[in-house]
């Protein structure tokens, strides 16, 4: 393939557009060759800024366009089968969060992505922030008493968005908070276990609105420690919290994106690494060298952060407790 790479992308507003194609631009040799969108406009927006040719219909784009990587940055009820169609021509995926609404979409995938061998990456960004490296090596082999997270915000968009309504992006411990679980996940290991309790409560009656306002979800993990997820999205006029503590015996560990924070004062040194790859860097690296090994989120084990969110929104409609199956 030499150092060329050929890029195509699948939905290009939010995240592509912000996040992703401009990370792309900065690196040398990737060449954005083609670019879908059901929204014409936007997609010739992105083309002219970007480049690549215009597609309002992703089957057309990979049955026409010689690709090596493709970016499916969609919300989680249109993840069809572009995942599936890439995959069985060879080429390699960058898949956005939340992956699925449903698992046994997921494990389709997982399985198409597994027969072909094509290297996977799904956007959880924030395992490669340097403080995610450091505070995992610092707990390896701690016994953790406590995890607990909360994500309290706002409603993003308006009355017509899909993020308001629960068949479209699961809620907002699936589709917003679903970074900090997944980083959780990361940090500490996997679930085994998960009890949840929705309401919609303080927000009964906004317009178009089926998500619950809050979430609460009590977590057992494969190593014996127990946590939480507390997310709400009752700030409509701003505002809001976002935390992330691990207690262990005598140490408490106040984990942001940026460092850690060691109560009380000396109980623990935890130094950050310096800056490496990110995200996009990372994938493009693993598809010039089928160097696997910068990949921390494979389509497989971010099945497993979309396990556990399901597995909360099913105990919350049933009142059960939901083991998981993928540990």
């Amino acid at each position: 393939m030499g150092d060329r790479v050929r890029v195509g992308f699948v939905g290009t507003g939010g995240i592509a557009e912000e996040a992703h194609l401009p990370a792309l631009k900065e690196i040398e040799g990737v060449e954005i060759a083609a670019v879908c969108d059901t929204r014409r406009e936007q997609a010739e927006s992105i083309a002219q800024q970007f480049g690549g040719k215009v597609y309002l219909d992703h089957r057309e784009m990979l049955d026409r366009e010689e690709l090596e990587a493709l970016y499916v940055c969609l919300p989680p009820d249109a993840h069809t089968d572009a995942e599936l169609i890439a995959a069985a021509k060879g080429i390699h995926l960058f898949v956005e969060k939340p992956i699925v609404l449903t698992m046994e979409k997921g494990l389709a995938i997982a399985e198409a992505i597994k027969q072909s061998g094509v290297i996977s990456c799904v956007g959880y960004q924030l395992r490669y922030v340097p403080v995610a490296k450091a505070v995992r090596e610092f707990l390896v082999g701690k016994p953790i008493s406590l995890v607990a997270v909360n994500r309290w915000g706002g409603i993003p968009g308006g009355p017509e968005h899909w993020w308001r309504v629960m068949k479209h992006s699961g809620g907002m411990l699936h589709e917003m908070a679903t970074h900090h679980v997944d980083f959780v996940r990361y940090l500490v290991g996997d679930a085994t276990r998960v009890y949840a309790r929705y309401s919609l409560n303080a927000l009964k009656g906004v317009e178009n609105l089926t998500v619950p306002d809050a979430q609460a979800v009590v977590v057992e993990f494969k190593n014996g420690a127990t946590g939480y997820f507390s997310t709400s999205c009752a700030l409509t006029k701003g505002g809001g919290w976002s935390s992330t503590d691990i207690v262990l015996r005598d140490v408490l560990l106040r984990v942001s994106f940026q460092g850690v924070t060691v109560s009380p004062e000396g109980a623990a040194e935890i130094e950050l690494p310096p800056a490496g790859m990110n995200i996009d860097q990372a994938f493009i690296h693993a598809v010039r060298t089928g160097d696997r090994s910068v990949i921390r989120t494979d389509y497989f084990d971010a099945l497993k952060t979309a396990e556990l969110t399901l597995g909360a929104n099913e105990s919350a409609e049933t009142g059960q407790p939901v083991e998981m199956k993928l540990v």
